[in-house]
């Protein structure tokens, strides 16, 4: 089984990269094994991960460790289950900064203070001695991004930061996220299933599909004039509060595959109604349709004329 494959784009810094796709399509897997946490006897690695040129998945463990939180941080999808329940939150902030540096416990907590301050959670001299049950969603979602920039990373993946949050501190916790990278510089991938949120925070979107990249370019391109008949499933299977009421959606046929048992060819082909023969039996790769832009569907590659109708992400 292979749950990602094949897989490639970089990132410049101050950059944002979108990872978007269904539940399953391979995202947390690809941005857990960017930081080599995806490492067991059981599991095998091909290709690089490279960081300034230097290859992250060929290093020891003990050079990984010096830059997962220093140079590469990343905010997990779930803070309840990734924040130690038995320790204060002002205590893990700590243990993160000394970790990688130097420093007393009176600094270290002093800075955990303003952290907490920064991401925008009330009374932060009295919030940084709660345990994460005594915090709402909200608040515990950004102690994992104070515990993320406590060293400023060059790198942030967010996994999913804003999936079980409500509308308005979704918002906030974006505007947070996109206020604190245009002051420190870094680059974020920002990885989510909803277009909506991908269309308004990314400079470029890489669109995945059972463990690869169907449609990748920037991310006015991708959301607003896609090309790949999954991508425009996508966004035609989405609502629109300002569209007429009578509207009825379009759903993707079918569900996604297993990737124990995924489809010969293109893995989207049982769902697609573009697919011919051809699709049946050979892995589509990645090709450039115009600057910047690239899809996995040699169907719509040859012929632009066949994508399929989508309204942009509302």
């Amino acid at each position: 089984m292979r749950a990602v494959n094949g897989i490639s784009f970089s990132l410049d810094r101050g950059r944002t990269l979108g990872l978007v796709g269904e539940s399953g399509s391979g995202k947390s897997v690809a941005s857990l094994t960017m930081l080599g946490l995806t490492r067991s006897p059981n599991t095998d690695f091909a290709g690089e991960v490279l960081l300034d040129g230097v290859d992250v998945l060929n290093l020891p463990e003990t050079a990984l460790r010096d830059i997962r939180g220093r140079r590469v941080a990343m905010v997990f999808q779930d803070p309840l289950s990734s924040l130690h329940p038995m320790h204060r939150v002002g205590w893990q902030v700590v243990e993160a900064i000394q970790t990688h540096e130097r420093v007393s416990m009176k600094a270290a907590r002093a800075r955990a203070v303003d952290l907490i301050r920064t991401v925008g959670i009330p009374s932060p001299e009295s919030r940084v001695d709660a345990y994460p049950h005594e915090l709402s969603g909200g608040m515990r979602q950004r102690v994992m991004i104070a515990m993320a920039l406590a060293l400023r990373p060059e790198i942030l993946i967010a996994d999913e930061p804003t999936s079980a949050l409500d509308v308005t501190v979704q918002a906030q916790i974006l505007q947070l996220l996109s206020r604190l990278q245009d002051e420190t510089g870094m680059a974020l991938i920002l990885v989510s299933h909803d277009l909506g949120v991908i269309a308004e925070h990314t400079d470029e979107v890489a669109v995945m599909y059972a463990g690869r990249i169907v449609e990748h370019g920037p991310g006015d391109v991708v959301i607003g004039r896609p090309l790949h008949p999954y991508t425009c499933g996508l966004l035609g299977s989405i609502p629109h509060v300002d569209g007429p009421r009578t509207t009825r959606l379009t759903p993707i046929p079918g569900s996604p595959p297993s990737a124990v048992r995924l489809p010969e060819g293109c893995a989207f082909h049982p769902r697609c109604v573009l697919a011919q023969r051809s699709c049946e039996l050979e892995v589509p790769t990645l090709e450039l349709v115009e600057p910047g832009h690239r899809i996995a569907c040699p169907v719509v590659a040859h012929d632009r004329s066949l994508a399929l109708p989508a309204l942009p992400a509302s």
